[in-house]
């Protein structure tokens, strides 16, 4: 018997390849291969500034490409730092070039924040994902603090708390997207 895996959107707030965001998601995608099937976003920095007079005409390529993307996934997970008590510009622009959309809309999302101590960002990006109606569980929301030290340069995660918590936040996001 064939597991129908459900297709997520994994996207990292940070435009470093090498980040620990990044490894985050590529832990996640190589742990969880049996049961989903996940694509590392790799064009949030290759979008242009949101720009309200671009998104009726003429929508820049990119930027239809990745609204494609998300529309064709089961559901999205981030995972970002946290840069001056807020969210990295490249991420709040990516997805603002959505707001006008309803992408989001009752689309299953999981959030991982991993950051040196500060919440900020995990409140932020959970606020911006209420408030374009995205379905987020609150178990399906993660705060890693002190993420560089509980993470390995190999992505492999060293800390069992955080081990048991990424689990938990897979289980209540695969469940979201039944």
């Amino acid at each position: 018997m064939s597991i129908n895996k459900k297709k997520i959107l994994a996207i990292s707030g940070s435009t470093r390849k090498e980040s620990t965001n990044h490894k985050i998601l590529e832990f996640i995608a190589r742990k969880f291969c049996n049961i989903l099937d996940i694509e590392i976003y790799d064009g949030v920095d290759k979008l242009p500034h949101f720009n309200t007079e671009l998104d009726d005409n003429n929508l820049p390529i990119e930027v239809s490409q990745s609204r494609e993307k998300i529309e064709k996934a089961d559901g999205v997970l981030f995972c970002t730092p946290e840069y001056i008590f807020s969210l990295p510009g490249s991420l709040k622009n990516a997805i603002e070039w959505n707001v006008s959309t309803r992408l989001f809309a009752d689309k299953p999302v999981a959030i991982i924040v991993a950051s040196a101590s500060w919440e900020k960002a995990f409140e932020s990006l959970g606020l911006i994902m209420e408030t374009i109606e995205a379905k987020i569980p609150s178990e399906s929301r993660l705060l890693i603090q002190g993420a560089k030290g509980k993470v390995n340069p190999d992505g492999s995660i060293t800390d069992k708390n955080i081990l048991q918590e990424v689990d938990h936040l897979i289980s209540s996001f695969s469940k979201s997207m039944v």
